[in-house]
């Protein structure tokens, strides 16, 4: 019996049973490459429809290129491709085919679907800006292949002697400047028995371009039944010429050769991290999670005819060299995801942060939700984190200086357009110490918390780069600023006004108001940098430990007033069965460790053992709500390892509770870490002792240098909690 291979365990259809009213991870089967420039998708969803595939879904309207990080921030870049057979009939709904999952094959690296109203079979592969498509047809006289372009300004042009079609799609969902175009070409193995256009949904029998609002091409063929026919696809969101350049990615090579390759990067990428366990479920969930931590951010920068690295700008639409990377949320990913990057694969991250370089340089703000520039979503400051977590975690290679600038800039400025990029209610915040929750600005207590924090991630950074005591201390004092919006009456955080006045009435149930996507009993924990500071608010670790367990102890109530109705978040904290604990959501997600500074450690591991048992699966409704560009999933990919970054711009790891029996983290330097628990009876989720490197530890902490000297971590567990 061959063995498995990491790629193997992951499902991409994890998460793809969602709709806008229950998320169970609001994923889609992403097939790429690590970080890759394009991904490819099945497409369920009308065009447009930030739901692109749903698992519950019985037919198939295409194959998508795409570019989305989520639903809600949607798509951009994005046309479209499908075999049909028969009537001349090429309309999405006319087109879209009848499926079945059991005859369906989604991997990382491959997609093939039988769509069975065409008798036709279509497989594709991957690389980062390009792919191999491979359809099989029936016998017929009327075999066809779609391009379509989508609408909001689109063209495409046939060009048979060449046997290929050329184009470009604008559709997006925002964050691009004027001009903005995704410019892609196919080339087709087999001459063309049939050309045509669709302008605006009028199809013109050999007529070879259109450029309209809505333009689709379409080739024809005589196959005979079994017959293949491949299509190299590539696309650039520079030129043209450059899409023809990228192109080079798949040419000269057969369709097996791209998709072995793309296994092969898989299995390296994925391979950095070894996990062992007879429980085949475990590693299924594992391998999908750290599957889903390594899509985003994606790369968007491209490589010229020189060989040298350059990018389309999205901030200001000009051609500029060196890396750019997006579509991703820092209020997300700076909790767990970059921390990862930062331990498993520091060298992408060295390329990520030199292009918060260029995005910095190109825009005047660190991007905090980019898709492809700035979107103006979520709150907080948390470029910050991210900024500082890396360098302090030994990153190096790229332009710290400028990026310092950009951090102490973002940290006293708001953009011009984009509110949520920069600091909104920084005059507010550097004057009173908190964003008052009487002058207007939305979700105040959730800006004040994050910005403390990130004031606190400045200061160490500034440490780290030996800045001045002067021009450190406004971030060291401000760091302390969640003390402003503690409640002593409520033990709680709570919005408090500009004469300095706590809001009345409070209901600590109520999710937004003060709050983002949460309520009052998910962000008074949001205190990364300081958590015996706030134990000591209060009262002490007793009072703390009674705080956090009420979270689980509460049921699940809450107050939907602010949106007018109950948001998929909150719907999903309350089918759970965990009491007023939110894991769907990222603001609690570090909450559980927080035991482990009150003495408690033993409630640490009792819940992570129950969210990763309960709240992660290898189903289509795998994740408890949005998977959000791989934060959900790294923090599984963390907690199965034992440990978990609570404070990134910090060196240090809470421990856990390690799910495998061994894990081994191949780090960059060539070193190993290496973890061994004895986990076979999956009752043993309490820690007995820690031994590392053959000597007792005393701590509940690892420290990141420990851990990148290679370590030998040896957990005794047991049944019972060691108190």
């Amino acid at each position: 019996m061959t063995r498995n291979e990491p790629v193997d365990y992951v499902n991409p259809l994890v998460g793809t049973e969602s709709k806008p009213e229950l998320s169970t991870g609001n994923t889609y089967p992403a097939v790429a490459l690590p970080w890759g420039m394009n991904f490819w998708t099945a497409q369920t969803g009308k065009m447009g429809d930030g739901w692109v595939y749903t698992y519950g879904a019985d037919k198939m309207r295409g194959l998508k290129q795409t570019h989305q990080p989520s639903p809600w921030i949607n798509d951009y870049g994005q046309f479209s491709i499908m075999p049909v057979t028969g009537h001349k009939v090429f309309d999405e709904e006319g087109r879209a085919s009848w499926f079945s999952h059991k005859a369906e094959t989604a991997t990382p690296y491959y997609y093939k679907v039988y769509l069975a109203d065409h008798d036709a079979t279509a497989e594709i592969a991957p690389t980062s800006r390009a792919a191999a498509v491979r359809i099989t047809y029936p016998e017929t006289d009327t075999a066809y292949f779609v391009v379509d372009a989508f609408d909001k300004g689109s063209s495409v042009t046939i060009l048979p002697d060449q046997r290929t079609v050329i184009g470009y799609t604008t559709k997006n969902s925002g964050g691009v400047p004027d001009g903005f175009k995704n410019y892609f070409v196919l080339r087709f193995d087999h001459a063309f028995t049939y050309t045509g256009t669709l302008e605006d949904g009028m199809l013109k029998d050999g007529r070879l371009s259109s450029t309209c609002d809505h333009a689709m091409a379409v080739v024809g063929f005589h196959t005979r039944r079994g017959e293949q026919v491949n299509v190299q696809i590539a696309s650039s969101f520079i030129s043209d010429e450059q899409a023809l350049r990228n192109l080079k990615e798949v040419e000269g090579r057969s369709f097996d050769e791209v998709k072995e390759a793309g296994r092969t990067e898989w299995n390296r990428v994925l391979g950095r991290i070894e996990v062992e366990d007879d429980n085949i479920d475990h590693l299924r969930t594992f391998y999908s999670c750290l599957y889903r931590s390594v899509l985003f951010p994606r790369s968007f920068y491209e490589i010229d005819a020189e060989g040298s690295v350059i990018h389309y700008s999205p901030y200001n639409g000009k051609v500029l060299p060196g890396y750019l990377f997006t579509d991703t949320g820092f209020w997300d990913t700076f909790r767990s995801l970059f921390p990862l990057l930062n331990l498993v694969y520091p060298s992408m991250n060295e390329k990520m942060q030199a292009g918060l370089v260029n995005a910095y340089k190109e825009s005047g703000f660190l991007p905090e939700w980019a898709s492809p520039g700035h979107r103006d979503c979520m709150v907080g400051n948390n470029s910050a984190s991210v900024v500082a977590d890396a360098y302090i975690k030994g990153l190096r290679g790229y332009d710290i200086e400028t990026l310092w600038k950009a951090v102490v800039h973002g940290a006293n400025s708001v953009h011009p357009g984009i509110r949520s990029t920069g600091r909104k209610g920084f005059e507010y915040y550097n004057r009173l110490g908190y964003v008052p929750y009487d002058v207007g600005i939305n979700e105040s207590v959730a800006r004040t918390l994050e910005y403390a924090y990130d004031d606190w991630c400045i200061y160490q950074l500034g440490l780290k780069l030996g800045k001045s005591a002067k021009e450190l201390r406004p971030f060291k004092e401000r760091a302390m600023n969640y003390r402003k919006v503690f409640d002593k009456e409520t033990g709680l955080m709570r919005g408090r006004n500009k004469d300095g006045t706590f809001q009345s009435p409070f209901n600590p149930f109520k999710w937004g108001d003060a709050f983002t996507e949460g309520n009052s009993w998910h962000y008074t924990w949001s205190v990364f940098h300081d958590p015996e500071g706030l134990a000591r608010l209060m009262g002490g670790n007793d009072r703390f430990n009674v705080m956090l367990d009420s979270v689980f102890n509460l049921p699940p109530v809450f107050d939907d007033s602010y949106y007018g109705f109950t948001i998929h978040e909150i719907r999903e904290m309350q089918i759970m069965n965990m009491g007023n604990y939110a894991h769907g959501n990222q603001p609690i997600q570090h909450m559980i460790y927080l035991y482990d500074y009150s003495g408690q450690p033993w409630k640490t591991q009792y819940w992570v053992r129950e969210v990763m048992n309960r709240l992660y699966t290898t189903q289509p409704d795998g994740y408890c709500g949005d998977e959000d560009n791989g934060q959900t999933s790294a923090w599984y990919v963390f907690s199965a390892l034992g440990f978990y970054p609570v404070c990134p711009g910090s060196t240090r790891y809470m421990i856990g509770t390690p799910y495998f029996r061994t894990a081994k983290v191949h780090l960059e330097n060539g070193k190993t870490l290496a973890i061994h628990a004895d986990t076979d009876n999956p009752a043993n989720r309490y820690i007995q002792r820690i031994m590392m490197n053959g000597q007792p530890y005393p701590h509940y902490y690892l420290e990141h240098e420990q851990l990148k000297a290679g370590a030998m971590i040896n957990f005794t567990m047991s049944d019972s909690p060691v108190k």
